[in-house]
């Protein structure tokens, strides 16, 4: 192993190289990685933009990339403890939680009370260096076994699954339920297959172009968001009465509007996009109807729930992995992924 690695570093918005940087070493608690691949995500691509400023990230430069997998080649102090070995398979989370607050003992680590504290918790590609590049530090709280019978590539695509199968269960998704599934990007549609694991009785897609195509090619019914009125035809796939859950997965005023208003009434909404600007609320039929908005922030736990359920092919990566490049050609990788045109859902990135 040589003393520099290949990584991207953002140097502000919408500017970045690949630099030979200084190769991290693992402190307490904390293990190095060969990372194998990475996937791009919204937020990445949100990120570089510069759309969150002063938050993600407090500030540049940064390596940004936060769904990973990789092999463990070097141990911090103390990691042993924690049963990892050098050579070990994993996936990589983006929460580095303090573990001792009181969400973190609850279990809700995504929420923790010490967000952006760094010797606390950090979050990996977000607001401290992630996995962009050839090694990468995580602590042993947010790495997990990786099965043999999952590849290096799926390896990089299981946390934003973990991630939808926490929105669907923040929908409370029970039996025989009709669940509409806003955006068919990466994890709309890993979301609907969630769905499906928990027991929906139809899925319903709501997006357009490529997207919904595949959304249709996976088995899910698909409504065209530029050709129909989503509302009108959720009710009447429903018979008029509405779904018993949306799962928002794009982040618009107008989708939250659309999920708002196809609701059965005592329906919820699980949200997990995030808007870029405001959105209004139609308080009067919330209230009325008793709908609830769920927020859905990464996951908590169902990193190892998530698993077996991609192993067995219940959660189905390879149907959303459409493109690959090297480390050298991230601005190339970037640009399909911002074009829709390309069909590109899951981008993975070989370092």
């Amino acid at each position: 192993m040589t003393d520099t690695m290949q990584a991207l570093v953002v140097l502000e918005p919408e500017r970045f190289e690949i630099q030979a940087v200084p190769i991290p070493e693992p402190g307490p608690m904390e293990v190095l990685c060969r990372v194998k691949a990475v996937s791009i995500c919204g937020t990445d691509s949100h990120l570089i933009a510069g759309d969150y400023p002063g938050f993600w990230p407090p500030d540049f430069p940064i390596i940004p990339g936060h769904e990973w997998s990789g092999e463990i080649v070097k141990l911090g102090p103390g990691a042993e403890k924690a049963g990892w070995q050098v050579g070990d398979r994993v996936a990589g989370t983006s929460h580095d939680a303090c573990g001792v607050c009181q969400q973190c003992v609850e279990g809700r680590y995504n929420l923790c009370e010490n967000y952006g504290v760094m010797d606390l918790h950090r979050q990996y590609g977000h607001n401290y260096q992630g996995a962009d590049a050839e090694y990468v530090v995580h602590g042993v709280k947010c790495i997990f076994p990786l099965p043999e019978a999952v590849s290096w590539e799926e390896g990089a695509v299981i946390d934003p699954a973990s991630l939808a199968l926490h929105c669907a269960r923040r929908g409370h998704i029970k039996p025989g339920d009709t669940v509409v599934v806003m955006g068919a990007g990466p994890v709309g549609l890993l979301g609907a297959d969630a769905s499906v694991a928990l027991g929906a009785g139809q899925v319903i897609v709501v997006g357009r172009g490529l997207r919904l195509q595949k959304a249709l090619e996976m088995g899910f019914i698909g409504i065209d968001s530029t050709a129909t009125d989503p509302v009108e035809a959720v009710r009447e796939l429903t018979a008029g009465r509405g779904a018993d859950v949306v799962l928002e997965a794009a982040g618009t005023p107008t989708t939250l509007r659309w999920a708002l208003s196809l609701l059965r009434k005592g329906g919820r909404i699980a949200a997990v996009g995030i808007p870029t600007e405001g959105v209004h609320i139609e308080m009067r039929d919330l209230v009325l109807y008793e709908l609830e908005i769920a927020g859905s922030r990464a996951s908590a736990g169902e990193m190892r729930r998530v698993m077996p359920l991609i192993a067995d092919g219940r959660i189905r990566l390879r149907e959303i992995m459409t493109h690959e490049f090297a480390l050298a050609d991230f601005g190339q990788a970037l640009a399909t992924f911002r074009d829709r045109s390309t069909g590109a859902i899951k981008i993975t990135i070989k370092p």
